[in-house]
């Protein structure tokens, strides 16, 4: 105690005046010693923590039923931030955080016999930091991915080992030495969006997406939800659907319903080569619709998501179903 009050009390004496120092009765002085410190003061130290889990997976067996094209995938999100939740993004930059998760297997039309004219099997894993942030009510997302393409990642072997499971039919050896080598794609990802209150649970928000790496896009689009999926929580977009899933979470009870379109120019696709002779469509157009019901400790999310044709060629459009089951425990 002598060690802190002793240099102060010092401090103290030498810069007052001599005539005040000698009016200075040590005897009566009374030092009070300190407990705590106050908090408006001295905030404590605070650390990021984890603010939510989301993930959806989505495949075309649960959409038209054909094993083909966008055939697969499962994306998951893992989000920290600094203190709790306040219903909305932070201010700042840099102060939430996603760690974004990807697999995806892109497949031809024929799992068994070649056919140069459709695209050929790819598969890849992305890892991915990303963050998100609110400026005068307009929505900011930011971030890069890793994407792993290729026989490296096993995703043939997955596909293989699933197939046999379902009794389904496995992509053959002649079909696999066709797909998309060994690559790694550094990748940008960025979104901006604005959601506008149309009548009571009824949200517009049109968005602009831009992607440069192993895609190089530019989107434009809007989602309108019908309900309260997604009031007050942090909500991610699924890269091949377009829709959306729920990271951080304040469930309100009750059924929502989910409809978005966007429309896209594809200037270049690691996974529809120009080398290998083929033709990107002038447009990439998604349309998409949910269903969304929470309960008290249970919430269920099926998708459906019409995608237009990626490449001249392309014998149809197809759509993929996406869903998502969470039990709150």
């Amino acid at each position: 105690m002598l060690r802190v009050y002793v240099p102060a009390l010092c401090a103290a004496l030498l810069f007052q005046t001599p005539a005040t120092a000698q009016s200075v009765d040590v005897s009566q002085t009374v030092v009070q010693p300190v407990t705590e410190l106050d908090p408006s003061v001295f905030p404590p130290p605070s650390r990021r923590q984890v603010l939510g889990y989301g993930r959806l997976t989505t495949n075309d067996l649960i959409g038209d039923g054909k094993d083909r094209w966008r055939t697969g995938s499962i994306t998951s999100s893992r989000v920290w931030g600094w203190g709790s939740w306040e219903g909305q993004a932070p201010t700042q930059f840099g102060d939430l955080l996603e760690l974004r998760l990807q697999g995806e297997i892109m497949s031809p039309a024929d799992l068994r016999n070649v056919n140069p004219a459709d695209r050929p099997w790819a598969g890849k894993l992305s890892f991915g930091l990303h963050t998100h942030w609110t400026q005068g009510g307009t929505e900011f997302a930011l971030g890069g991915d890793l994407v792993v393409i290729g026989p490296h990642t096993h995703l043939d072997d997955f596909q293989k080992l699933l197939h046999d499971v379902v009794n389904a039919p496995t992509p053959s050896n002649a079909v696999l030495s066709q797909q998309i080598g060994n690559k790694i794609r550094p990748t940008f990802v960025g979104e901006v969006g604005k959601s506008y209150t149309m009548a009571d649970a009824m949200r517009l928000r049109p968005f602009a997406e831009a992607r440069a790496g192993d895609e190089s896009l530019i989107r434009v689009g809007a989602d309108l939800t019908i309900g309260h999926f997604g009031d007050g929580e942090l909500m991610m977009r699924e890269s091949i659907t377009g829709q959306r899933y729920r990271a951080v979470r304040d469930p309100i009870p009750g059924v929502s319903f989910i409809l978005g379109a966007d429309i896209a120019k594809v200037f270049d696709s690691t996974y529809l080569p120009e080398d290998r002779g083929y033709a990107l469509t002038d447009t990439r157009d998604r349309v998409r619709a949910g269903f969304h019901w929470q309960g008290e400790e249970t919430s269920f999310f099926y998708g459906a998501t019409w995608l237009g044709r990626e490449f001249q060629g392309q014998s149809d459009s197809q759509i993929v179903g996406s869903v998502r089951l969470q039990f709150q425990f």
